[in-house]
């Protein structure tokens, strides 16, 4: 509901498909996106994705497979945007943590749009971070922050060859960035199962970016498809702003990410400015 709901709110006038399958592991959720790619109705120009785990948690052949199926939404020119995940370097909730320092899956997939979080404080954006540990005494758990870390799976991908990207503070070793671009991840006022509240995270990043790209591709008359070499190349022209200050560390628990100028692992190339985006797009 809150994908839903936050997609409707920026794209009003937009079909919304939505996509449901078995929570079952991979085979549900590698159907629910199939099912998405290769819809022949309703053509989707940009799936959103507000679902994942540590990568390690998937083989070699698991990952092949969503692989697969995020370049044929590139080929049929639809953006993949995906939420970064909630906590941090742990990516994991306090009550299912493995003690060790993960990147989210699939928003490391090198072939989508990874979307994390920021906060407004003091009138800037920072890094989403709560700056609670894990405590179930603390409302959800504590320890909400934005996903974010260098991949132990996928290599430095050609579009961040220039971004400068960190070696993991997890194994020192390189590899793809995530995420891609940030937004806000607060204060998002939802209507769940009757209950109406505050609600937010990365996973209402991911359908805010998707329905910036839906009204990018209205204004352009045609799918803007795969946007991260556009985006890393044109940082330049102001198509995002930069995100210099927090943390996705977990209090007391993980290592974290700095934000600072250029490309982090907390916040990525920065929030997406979409009129500058529009200026520049072809």
């Amino acid at each position: 509901m809150l994908d839903i709901e936050v997609a409707g709110a920026v794209a009003p006038k937009a079909s919304i498909a939505v996509y449901f399958a078995p929570n079952n592991g991979d085979k549900g959720f590698l159907d629910a996106i199939s099912a998405a790619v290769h819809d022949k109705q309703r053509k989707p120009s940009v799936i959103s994705i507000s679902w994942g785990g540590p990568e390690v948690a998937n083989d070699h052949q698991g990952v092949q497979a969503y692989h697969e199926l995020f370049a044929a939404a590139g080929a049929l020119g639809i953006t993949v945007c995906v939420a970064s995940g909630d906590h941090g370097t742990a990516d994991q909730d306090g009550d299912h943590w493995d003690g060790k320092m993960h990147v989210d899956h699939p928003a490391c997939d090198d072939l989508v749009l990874g979307c994390g979080g920021t906060q407004i404080d003091a009138g800037k954006d920072v890094v989403w971070n709560d700056q609670t540990t894990f405590d179930p005494s603390i409302p959800g758990g504590g320890g909400w922050a934005g996903g974010g870390g260098i991949s132990g799976v996928f290599d430095v991908p050609s579009y961040q060859m220039s971004a400068h990207l960190p070696v993991s503070i997890d194994n020192e070793k390189p590899g793809r960035g995530v995420p891609d671009i940030a937004m806000s991840a607060t204060n998002y006022f939802t209507r769940v199962d009757n209950s109406e509240g505050a609600s937010g995270g990365t996973s209402a990043v991911a359908p805010l970016m998707a329905a910036l790209v839906a009204r990018l591709n209205q204004a352009k008359k045609k799918n803007v498809g795969f946007l991260n070499p556009f985006l890393y190349a044109s940082v330049a022209k102001g198509v995002v702003q930069d995100v210099t200050s927090g943390t996705n560390a977990i209090k007391g628990k993980t290592k974290g990410y700095t934000a600072g100028p250029g490309w982090d692992a907390c916040t990525g190339l920065g929030t997406p400015d979409g009129t500058a985006i529009l200026n520049h797009l072809l």
